[in-house]
């Protein structure tokens, strides 16, 4: 029995380190993709902001006419909401993100890095259905 203890120890430690690398490349590779979901569509954040100014810009116009098409005007407000909303998302998950992985252990940076996947294709999807809505509703 006292043998087989420190051969335990050490047949641990063998896999412990065997894995390590491996984990770190996944790692590696995970924060590639979460980093290319966001800058799929970072270069979209202005493009939120105009179409956002230009949806409030029509409210304005609509509501200063004699006759108001109410369901035109929340439509408007509703997309700018939208594309303001989506746009937050963004700020609001690259504030939160950690870029680095520091101290901790690689198994805690892959649950992060797979949370943070799940984080920005939600934030991805937002921005885009806020988008083509945006277009379809300013383009009428």
């Amino acid at each position: 029995m006292k043998r087989s203890i420190p051969f335990f120890i050490l047949t641990m430690i063998v896999f412990l380190n065997s894995c390590g690398p491996n984990l770190k490349e996944e790692n590696r590779k995970l924060r590639e993709e979460v980093v290319g979901v966001h800058d799929e569509v970072m270069p979209m954040m202005g493009k939120l902001k105009s179409l956002e100014k230009k949806a409030l810009d029509q409210v304005k116009e609509l509501e200063s006419e004699g006759s108001v098409d109410t369901l035109k005007v929340q439509t408007l407000k509703a997309v700018a909401y939208d594309l303001d909303q989506a746009y937050e998302a963004m700020f609001d998950w690259m504030h939160q993100y950690e870029s680095e992985d520091g101290d901790r252990a690689a198994e805690v940076v892959k649950a992060d890095l797979e949370e943070q996947m799940v984080k920005v294709t939600k934030v991805n999807e937002q921005m885009k259905a806020a988008l083509s809505k945006a277009e379809k509703e300013l383009n009428n």
